[in-house]
Parts: structure tokens; sequence; C-alpha cells
């Protein structure tokens, strides 16, 4: 038998059982349709091409290339690693100096007897604008860092020959474009790194019938045991006859399956999941403590025949506020996150593998924490996948920007909206973050414009997605927002405890903190949210090389006694319903991750285990 060794574990060549050798035990824990670096496990087919690996590269400083005809002759004379960015060593270049323009080119094959299907290229992320030609013709542009973008190149192959695809990326240091930890001069500074400039998620191509399911959104009604699907087909016409299956099934038990017949692009259907296979309603629904998840397959038939065949799942799960409380399936839950930024030391935002996406999921959930929020970051689907599988909860928090004008208005909301439909069908994700301490509305206390740009956004989320709440402004100077957050850095618990014994004042704007922030904006009041700590600590050891919030710890059990006793603080305050510690990882120059950046303890995560659970 075959096996696929990821550190802890071993999946097995049917992609489905893993062996977790710290425990002895066996367990289920992949779905049912799983493939290793498949770039988007939430929507999976078979018939795939992988484009990541060497590719030729060129820097283009003088933006010559393209009158050049580097689309038809590529002028570069370097090789990159595909999907690592040139600043990174993973890349094979490892140059960290900003650069406008780079050009990217390869060869690939697409087989003769996939002619008639239509051939799609996939782009799972590229920062920032990037331009694609095939063959020397144009196809296409994209803009944005961080949403996944398609094109159907059929028009542009050869079937059954080598074709040429070239892609131009430009990027700049413009602070009014979602950039995130991305820093926007020479070097880095505070929290700021190096940045981000081209492919930086996997590319790949995918051959479909040119009739196929293109999306499909799916909401779980958790009180009415129940699925909505939103499906939307390409290649309908009034001429073929297209029906849609839809197959759902529990821990490898039928569950529902049930027949539409396709008769506009968009149509939307709702399934209970009432059935014999449900048994106690604990053993089906998704939570931490058991992340079940339905698989569902989406079979299409043209004349009977099948054309399409797609592979998801889905959790049936609900969050939901009711009297200053968070709730996951109507009980109440106390969260337990750890702020995380999604930075390797040679591969900065990209994941160096799935084995390091899991061994991170895997020190979290060891750390004691049930959830993390993802930092300045729009993280990785497989990362995504593997919070599903394993019930990690997730904060999706949106790329800053640090300017604000109509661009940055326009370039944000139009990104975050497309983040938010890329990654709404995980369970794992339970809110939404789209600005944090006031970044890129620096004004937001006083200023109108900025105030109603963050209500703009706020009920924008809502409009797509109402089931999850929205922060909007974590930290402070909090707008329309589901969740009252606040960030602290205080060091000891009597700072803690006399900044947060009166709720009122604090909810209220009676008192400041955090360098004379307040909970709200001029305007806007509390209304009942529930009250997070969403970022505190940062304890950072002793170091010449970086550094942390407040004074640096010289041994492990002053790091320790420091953070029991915040965590106490936090803990003890009762209209607390959770916390989130900065932060998982040191990142570059930002030495106060409880690992460090080649992610080795720096005290024994058992230890922070029982402070976090105590």
């Amino acid at each position: 038998m075959t096996h696929l060794l990821y550190g802890l574990y071993i999946i097995n060549k049917n992609n489905n059982i893993v062996i977790n050798h710290r425990k002895g035990e066996l367990n289920i824990v992949t779905t049912k349709k799983y493939m290793k670096d498949y770039p988007r496990p939430q929507f999976v087919r078979d018939n795939w091409t992988n484009l990541n690996g060497e590719w030729n590269f060129g820097f283009d400083d003088d933006n010559a290339g393209e009158a050049a005809g580097w689309h038809r002759q590529f002028g570069g004379d370097l090789i990159i690693n595909v999907p690592f960015t040139y600043e990174t060593k993973a890349s094979g270049i490892g140059e960290e100096a900003h650069h406008s323009n780079v050009w990217y080119n390869r060869s690939f094959d697409v087989p003769a007897d996939e002619a008639g299907k239509r051939i799609v290229l996939n782009f799972q992320a590229v920062d920032y604008d990037a331009k694609v030609w095939v063959n020397g013709e144009y196809v296409g542009c994209h803009r944005g860092g961080y949403v996944a973008f398609s094109f159907d190149i059929t028009p542009y192959i050869t079937f059954g020959a080598a074709n040429e695809l070239t892609v131009k990326v430009e990027d700049s240091l413009d602070a009014t474009q979602p950039r995130g930890k991305q820093r926007w001069v020479q070097d880095n500074f505070e929290c700021f790194y190096v940045q981000t400039t081209g492919i930086w998620q996997s590319v790949w191509l995918e051959a479909v019938h040119p009739a196929h399911v293109d999306q499909v959104k799916m909401t779980p009604d958790f009180d009415a045991n129940a699925i909505r699907f939103e499906y939307q087909v390409k290649g309908y016409s009034a001429s073929n006859r297209l029906r849609l299956e839809t197959i759902i099934s529990l821990k490898g038990q039928p569950v529902k399956q049930v027949g539409l017949t396709i008769d506009r692009p968009w149509m939307q259907l709702e399934v209970d999941l009432v059935h014999e296979a449900n048994g106690p309603w604990k053993q089906t629904h998704w939570a931490p403590a058991h992340p079940n998840l339905y698989d569902v397959e989406f079979v299409l038939y043209e004349n009977d025949a099948v054309v399409d065949h797609v592979y998801s799942y889905f959790g049936m799960r609900k969050i939901s506020i009711e009297q200053g409380k968070v709730l996951l399936n109507n009980t109440p839950i106390y969260q337990r996150l750890i702020l995380d930024q999604g930075y390797w030391p040679d591969s900065h935002l990209t994941p160096p593998s799935e084995e390091a996406i899991l061994e991170d999921i895997e020190k979290t959930l060891e750390m004691g924490y049930n959830g993390v929020r993802k930092h300045m970051k729009v993280e990785d689907a497989r990362y995504l996948y593997w919070c599903d599988v394993k019930g990690l909860l997730v904060w999706s928090e949106m790329a800053a920007t640090f300017e604000f004008n109509d661009n940055a208005v326009q370039t944000f909301t139009e990104e975050w909206m497309g983040v938010v439909r890329q990654q709404y069908n995980h369970p794992s994700i339970i809110t939404w973050v789209p600005f944090n301490e006031s970044w890129g509305v620096a004004n937001i206390r006083k200023n109108k414009r900025q105030q109603q740009f963050t209500e703009a956004i706020y009920h924008l989320t809502k409009a797509y997605d109402p089931n999850r709440p929205v922060i909007t402004n974590d930290g402070w100077e909090h707008t329309v927002s589901d969740i009252l957050t606040l960030h602290d850095y205080a060091e000891t618990k009597e700072q803690f405890m006399r900044s947060y014994a009166d709720k009122d004042a604090v909810v209220n704007n009676s008192i400041s903190f955090n360098n004379w922030k307040y909970a709200f904006a001029d305007g806007y009041s509390y209304k009942g949210q529930p009250i997070m700590m969403s970022e505190f600590g940062g304890i950072a050891f002793k170091s010449d090389k970086g550094w942390g919030y407040g004074n640096q710890v010289a041994t492990e059990e002053g790091f320790l006694e420091r953070f029991r006793r915040i965590h106490e603080a936090i803990k003890e305050t009762d209209y607390f319903v959770g916390y989130c510690y900065t932060q998982i990882t040191d990142v570059q120059q930002e030495v106060n991750g409880l690992l460090t950046e080649d992610r080795k303890p720096k005290v024994p995560l058992e230890l922070i285990r029982q402070i976090n659970l105590s």
C-alpha cells in the first residue's frame, strides 16, 4: 500500500484514513474526495494539471517588456520556482528589493483527446495586477492580490502540442492597494515585512465540458436541519437538456440524492437532511469537538450523459449572537484564539507545503486554542480545508490599505467581496474582519466618509452573508459591528484589571486605552454586543534580533508567569467572551511568537495548553 507521510499523520492511497501516531488512534478525518496539493479542495475535479514548479522569469524595471514583445519572445533570463515569489528563498531567487514589473513564462501540453472540452487556467492568487497571454495572444487581466481568478483559454491553445503561457505582474508600493503586512517602503519597519510580488499561490489547468458547474453556494440552516444550494452553471442553453444531481452522504452513509432540471444559469434548491443515518444530533453537526462534514457531489448530465462531476462538502453549524454571547449551534462558546499571520521564513506568505499547513494547525490545537484570527492575510484554501476537517475556528480578515481615497475605497470593496464569496462555504470561518485598528481609515473616529465606508462594507458583507458576525474595525473606534473587540498589550494582570473593571466606562467611551483610543467612533454607541480581547500579549524573550510588546523577558519562568497572569485577568473579567493572543510564530523582525519562525516551541506547549484550559 502506498502512503503519504504528513508529520504526525500517514494518509493512505485512498486519501481518507489518517493514523495519529501520537495517540495511536485510527481516525477518518478527510473528506470523501481529497487530493494532496489540490489548490481548491472544496470544489474538486479529477481532471487537472498542476503548473507549479520551474518557470522562466525576468525583472522588467523599465517596463519595456510589452513593447519589446516578451509575450511572444520571452526576454527574462532567470528561473523561478512557482508559486514562491522572487523575494523568497524558496523561489530560488531571494531578491528582497521591490520590482514593479515581473514576467513569467512556461510551456504546457494539452492532450489531443481533450479536444472538445474547455481548458480553464486557474490562478489561486497573484499580487497585484496580472496580464496573461497564451501562445502570444492576450487572454485577459486581473487586479487584486488575494482572490483566485480563472480564464477560459480554449480559443488560444493547440491540443496535442506544446503551448506557451506568459504572465506579466505589475505591483507597486501604493498604500491604497490592499497590502496587509507588506511594507511600502524600502526596508522592514515595526510590524511590516518584505513585500509579496507576483504569483504566490498555485497555478493550474482544468479540462471541463462546455456545460459545467461553475459555482455552488451552500448555506446550512441548523435549526431546520436543511441545506440550501445556489447553483451557477455554465454552458446552459435552451437547446441542451441539462440535469444536475446532488448526492449527499455522511461518514460514508447515503443521506439524500436530489435532481434538478437546469432551465437557467442560476438556480437554488433547499434540501432537508432528516435521514436514518443521522443518529444523535450531536453526531451530525460541525463543532470543534466533532467537526462532522457532509460530503456532497454535483453530477451534471447532458442528455443523460455525465458531463461534469464535482466533489465538495459542507458542515451543519450555526453562528449567532444573543444577550452578549457568541453562540455556536445555539450554545455559548468561549473563543480561545491565537493571532496567526501565516508567514514562513523561506516562503513568506506562501505555505511551503501542505505538511507545513497541517503542522501549524496541529500545534495550535496542541496549545489549547480552539481558533485562529488570520491576521492581515487571506489564507490558502488548503489551510481552510484542514481547519474544516480538524475543527479549528477561523476569523477571516482582509489585508488593509493604509491611505484613504476613492481608489482605496474601490479596490478594497471589490477585493473584499471577492474574498467573502470565495471563502463562504467553509464551516470553520465564523467571523469576518474587514478592518483592523483603523488601518486605511485613520481618521474614522470623527471622519464621516470613513465611517460611512466601514458601514457600507459591513452591510455589503451582510447582504452576501447574513449569518456570520462582522467586526468593523477590530480593536477600537468601532462603527457598526456585531462584536466589540479590544486590543491591549498591558504587561500585568493589575493593569488589565484596572482598565476593564468598569464595563460601562469602557463601552460608553468614558475611558480611553491604547494611546487615547476609544471603543467606539464618535456618533456610535454600545448595543449590547459580545466583548472580546482580540489582541494582547505579544511577549518576547530578550533578543537583539527583533521586538515584542512591552519589556522582553529573560527566562522561561518569567515568560510563563506573565503569560499566565494576563490570561487570568481576561478570564476573570466576566464580560469578556473570549480572547486572541498575539501570536503563534515569530515573523521576520517581530519575535513575539510562541514558536520561532521555523516552528520550534519557545516554551513547552503543554504548559501553554494548561493555562489556556484552566
